[in-house]
């Protein structure tokens, strides 16, 4: 077994399922656990530790792989900490068949961060350790949920000339990603007897036909732009709850939509198109957003040349785009050039049979020592 796959068994065996996700006390839940470890593994390794207090109890673990020499330029890697849990006790504990290491987190993104890792590890031996870079690995705290790890980092001015954000990307490099806004809609009806329902307003009936009208004429028009490697935005009616007991006329009803958006495209815009396709149907709903913080969509040119030059190490001659939502648009967002990339298929993540290929981890930890060892 490589020293790679050792390491990412160790982290999967350590449960850091996210707070946000769990029952209060469960013994699953934080990122300690796992900050405290890759802070003590990399300590002994020679690298320059740190912790960022995020909120009390959870820190996002800094790593510093420092220039020999006069800084010229700043690479960030950062893969995010938490995972999302798990039904059954088994998908903690680290299993490996054929060329799979299963477990929670080995694709999202507990390989990303051990193959990050190894690399720097890699590079503090070697002779090809670049000179003029700095090389900051960041264990991110909170990506499942509002992603505060990466937004204190944005917040504190900390500024590089690319961050590599350890997502499952089957080792492309992914310069955009989609943004993500979560809305609310509630229906206001008139409660009357079951028995009567002439009396009444049903608000389930109004929000049924919120319900078909987004998810037929809205998710069609949706369809008309597209992007070059995200395609189009789409929309999708995630749950709906109304109503007390079948004898009465339901005087409310909610549903929760995730809208997911392409660069350019804002919340207060999605907000503004979804009102106006309301009123034109005479469909009176209340709407409020219900992320924490904005998601917006990434794109990073890549034509930049540190961009370019990961490519080519990567044997890659397009530019890759990803619907999934990440903390790379954040950092992008507070003035930080940033792409996606780590081992693994966003297909396995948050199954109950999540696994990475030991073959892709070792590829992607490869990648990453031979374009850092790159730089100047």
């Amino acid at each position: 077994m490589t020293a790679t796959a050792k390491l990412l068994r160790e982290l999967i065996a350590l449960p850091s399922v996210n707070p946000a996700l769990l029952p209060a006390g469960d013994p699953h839940a934080g990122e300690g656990r796992v900050a405290d470890f890759l802070a003590a593994t990399m300590a002994r390794a020679g690298l320059d530790m740190e912790f960022q207090e995020v909120s009390p109890g959870r820190r996002n673990v800094v790593a510093r792989l420092c220039a020999a020499g006069q800084l010229k330029r700043r690479i960030i890697l950062a893969p995010h900490m938490d995972t999302v849990g798990g039904a059954v006790e088994e998908v903690f504990r680290p299993r490996i068949k054929g060329d799979r290491l299963y477990g929670r987190g080995a694709c999202d993104t507990k390989g990303s961060i051990a193959a990050m890792a190894a690399a720097l590890e890699d590079l503090l031996r070697s002779e090809r350790r670049p000179r003029e870079t700095e090389i900051i690995f960041i264990g991110l705290v909170d990506e499942e949920h509002a992603q505060a790890g990466s937004r204190a980092l944005a917040a504190s001015g900390l500024l590089a000339d690319l961050a590599i954000v350890g997502e499952p990307t089957r080792c492309r490099v992914v310069t955009a990603h989609k943004g993500s806004v979560w809305l609310k809609l509630m229906a206001r009806g008139q409660a009357a007897h079951g028995a009567k329902p002439e009396l009444g307003v049903n608000a389930v009936h109004t929000m049924a036909r919120v319900v078909t009208l987004l998810e037929t004429d809205y998710a069609r028009s949706l369809r008309r732009g597209r992007h070059p490697l995200l395609g189009h935005p789409t929309v999708n009616v995630g749950t709906i709850a109304g109503g007390l007991q079948p004898n009465i006329v339901p005087d409310r009803c909610v549903i929760d939509i995730d809208r997911r958006t392409l660069p350019g495209e804002t919340e207060a815009g999605v907000r503004r198109e979804i009102a106006a396709l309301l009123h034109d149907r005479d469909l009176a709903v209340l709407m409020t957003a219900t992320k924490l913080s904005p998601c917006p969509a990434l794109e990073t040119d890549p034509r930049s040349p540190l961009v370019r030059q990961f490519m080519r190490h990567a044997r890659q001659t397009q530019p890759a785009g990803v619907d999934f939502f990440c903390d790379a648009a954040v950092l992008a967002a507070a003035g930080i050039p940033a792409v996606v990339f780590g081992p693994g298929d966003i297909a396995q993540a948050h199954t109950r049979d999540e696994w990475v290929s030991l073959k892709s981890l070792e590829r992607a930890k490869d990648i990453l020592v031979n374009f850092l060892s790159s730089l100047p």
